[in-house]
C-alpha cells in the first residue's frame, strides 16, 4: 500500500486499505476486493464514513454481517501483501475522481465510500444498496458532515475562551481566513499538499518550511488556513485552528516560556 498512487490519500484512507488487506487475510482470500474495502471502512470508526453511515441510519454491525454472509472463507491462510482486484482498482480510481469533482486536494474515506457506490457491480455496492444506501444520499450527507465541522469550531472559539494564553500570544489564521482577511494563494499547490500530508500523519508530523525572507513560507501556511476553513482537508484536520505565535510577545512573557 506504499505505492505513489496513494500519496494523496489521508492517513485514515490509507489505514482503511491496510484494514482491507487484514480482512482479506482473515478470510483467507488472496485478493483485496470491494467487500474488503467496505469492511475496512466499517472498522475505521473515527472517519467521516462512519458518521455518514450512522447519520443515514445504517448499523455498521449489519454492514459487516451482510458482507461476511456473502463472501465466505477460503481454505488456506494467505501470507504477505495481497493485490487489488480490477473492481477494487476501479474503486480507487473513482475515489480519486470523486475527490477531484469535490475540489478536494486529498482522498479521504468519504471518497472511497462514494467510489464503492459508483463502481456499482461489486459485493460492496450490492450490500450498501440492499441496506438503502444510495450515491445521492451519501454525497448529500458527506457534504453536510464536512461543512458542519468548521462552523462548529468557529462558533466555539467565539463563545468560549478555552485557550486564553494562545489567544494572547498568537493570531488565529483560520479565523482570519474565515473573515476574508488573508490573500488567496496561487501556484503553491504542491507545497501545500505536502504540508497537509505531513501534519496528517500520526507520527513525525511537524513540517518545517525553510527559505529566504519573501519566498512565500507564510503564504503556504495561510493557504492551509484557507483549506481548513473551506473543508478541503482530510478528516483529521477538519475543524482545527491554525495559529501563528507572536515570538516577541512570547519571549517578553517570561511565565509562558
Amino acid at each position: 500500500m506504499s505505492s505513489s498512487r496513494f500519496e494523496k490519500f489521508s492517513e485514515r484512507a490509507r489505514r482503511v486499505l491496510t484494514l482491507a488487506q487484514e480482512e482479506a487475510q482473515r478470510f483467507n482470500h488472496n485478493y483485496i476486493g470491494t467487500e474488503h474495502i467496505l469492511l475496512g471502512l466499517v472498522r475505521e470508526t473515527e472517519g467521516v464514513v462512519a458518521r455518514v453511515l450512522i447519520n443515514l441510519g445504517i448499523d455498521l454491525n449489519k454492514v459487516r454481517a451482510a458482507v461476511e454472509f456473502i463472501i465466505g472463507r477460503g481454505e488456506n491462510p494467505v501470507e504477505g501483501e495481497i493485490g487489488l482486484t480490477p473492481r477494487a482498482k476501479k474503486v480507487i480510481e473513482l475515489a480519486v475522481d470523486e475527490a477531484r469533482r469535490m475540489n478536494h486536494s486529498y482522498i479521504g474515506t468519504e471518497h472511497l465510500l462514494v467510489g464503492l457506490l459508483r463502481e456499482g457491480e461489486g459485493v460492496a455496492s450490492g450490500v450498501l444498496e440492499s441496506l438503502g444506501v444510495t450515491l445521492e444520499s451519501v454525497r448529500s450527507e458527506t457534504h453536510r458532515v464536512l461543512t458542519q465541522t468548521a462552523p462548529a469550531s468557529a462558533q466555539g472559539s467565539k463563545t468560549t475562551n478555552r485557550t486564553p494564553t494562545l489567544d494572547q500570544l498568537g493570531i488565529d489564521l483560520t479565523a482570519a481566513a474565515r473573515s476574508n482577511k488573508l490573500d488567496p494563494v496561487i501556484g503553491r499547490d504542491k507545497e501545500i499538499e505536502r504540508v497537509i500530508q505531513i501534519i496528517s500523519r500520526r507520527t513525525k508530523n511537524n513540517p518545517v518550511l525553510i527559505g529566504e525572507p519573501g519566498v512565500g513560507k507564510t503564504a503556504i501556511v495561510e493557504a492551509l488556513a484557507h483549506k481548513i476553513v473551506s473543508g478541503d482537508v482530510p478528516e483529521t484536520l477538519q475543524g482545527k485552528r491554525l495559529l501563528t505565535l507572536d515570538m516577541g510577545a512570547l519571549v517578553a512573557g517570561t511565565k509562558y516560556r
